[in-house]
């Protein structure tokens, strides 16, 4: 039967109107889901870029220290004690902290995060701070993130025009000597490189290059990050945290999801949009259920079973998934690419972020169809003949 008569498109298409409302309820359902999911990724994803420009196997930072945006500085020496280890090839110190940015065309300021290290070192895997490592030994030079907001000023435009970009950072004058991109993030809108003696001019009042940030070390090849972490661990007090790359990344997205209420806020929404969709689609079923109720009472008293009718309830509930997902598909991508652009944030549809967004887009849909089935399976012919 339902080989040969498509019953359950059938009876979604005769009313045209409430099938064009369902496609754009659970589209725009899918679409708060695909939004919320890509602001949250997008959090996470940005949260670790730095991390994941730094070239080391392990990563000192203060036990005080909750996140990049909240460091807190710990004495040098003990990244020199790690230098003692004999799987330690290298280390390197690493300063940040935030300072304002004039818009050397607006003259407004605006928070910036300014990092600072040695350059003779190689701790960046950034084309543009290894090309340029050179120029910011020079007194008061900055290499500027040409993926920072637009409200630190055209500086990325001039400076690629061969203008001489010269402005101030924390009320010293300051020059440009090159570019890199990060990109901005919920914890900075643009980030500055200097060498660490151009940090410390900046920020004069921390005046001792003894107190770090970040603590960078290489290993030797032929050992484990996570053998030699645990066993720097062992060794060394815990006033600091020892991570490998992969935990120092996760510090930081821990801090975002569990600390703030950013996280929490994107799932709510997100899960706010499934329940949107299942009351959308609901609504349709058990509409299209109540119109039909005598055709399928006639069919209750030819003597077809509940299976079947729960059957025609998932085709339908499959249909509307399927009609639903695409536009608001297409459209999540859309409005991914504006966000990306007005934001700098790395809005990006991902094939697993799609296939979440379908699985619940099915599972609402389904579960949707469980529910308005309850109304048929309570019906009596008797009682509606």
């Amino acid at each position: 039967m339902t080989r040969k008569i498509p019953l359950a498109w059938l009876q979604l298409t005769k009313e045209k109107v409430r099938l064009l409302v369902a496609m754009a309820g659970i589209g725009f359902a899918d679409l708060l889901m695909f939004m919320q999911f890509g602001f949250r990724d997008a959090l996470f994803d940005s949260a670790v870029k730095f991390h994941q420009k730094l070239e080391g196997d392990i990563f000192l930072v203060s036990s005080q220290s909750t996140a990049l945006r909240a460091m807190k500085s710990f004495s040098q020496r003990r990244l020199y004690q790690v230098l003692a280890f004999e799987s330690v090839a290298s280390i390197s110190p690493i300063y940040i902290d935030f300072g304002f940015w004039r818009n050397p065309e607006s003259r407004d300021s605006r928070a910036i995060m300014v990092i600072g290290f040695n350059p003779a070192d190689q701790v960046f895997n950034l084309p543009g701070v290894v090309k340029n490592q050179n120029k910011i030994k020079l007194s008061d030079v900055v290499l500027f993130d040409e993926a920072s907001r637009d409200e630190y000023g055209a500086i990325a435009a001039s400076f690629s025009q061969g203008k001489t970009v010269v402005t101030e950072l924390e009320n010293r004058r300051i020059k440009v000597g090159g570019l890199f991109n990060i990109g901005a993030s919920f914890g900075a809108d643009g980030n500055v490189i200097t060498s660490d003696l151009n940090f410390l001019r900046i920020f004069n009042q921390r005046r001792s290059r003894g107190l770090i940030d970040i603590g960078v070390v290489k290993l030797k090849s032929g050992y484990e990050s996570e053998v030699v972490v645990e066993t720097i661990r062992n060794k060394l007090p815990n006033d600091v945290f020892i991570f490998s790359k992969s935990e120092f990344m996760r510090w930081e997205k821990t801090y975002w999801q569990e600390s703030t209420a950013i996280g929490f806020v994107f799932t709510l929404g997100a899960g706010m949009g499934f329940i949107v969709g299942i009351v959308i689609v609901y609504q349709i079923l058990y509409t299209d259920v109540s119109d039909h109720l005598p055709e399928y009472a006639t069919l209750k008293a030819m003597g077809y079973a509940d299976r079947y009718f729960l059957l025609v309830i998932f085709q339908q509930s499959l249909i509307l998934a399927i009609i639903g997902y695409i536009p608001g598909f297409t459209v999540a991508n859309i409005l991914y690419g504006l966000a990306r652009n007005a934001t700098g944030l790395p809005m990006i549809m991902t094939i697993s972020k799609a296939i979440m967004v379908w699985v619940l887009t099915m599972f609402m849909c389904c579960l949707s169809g469980v529910i308005a089935m309850r109304k048929l399976q309570e019906a009596d012919p008797a009682d509606i003949f």
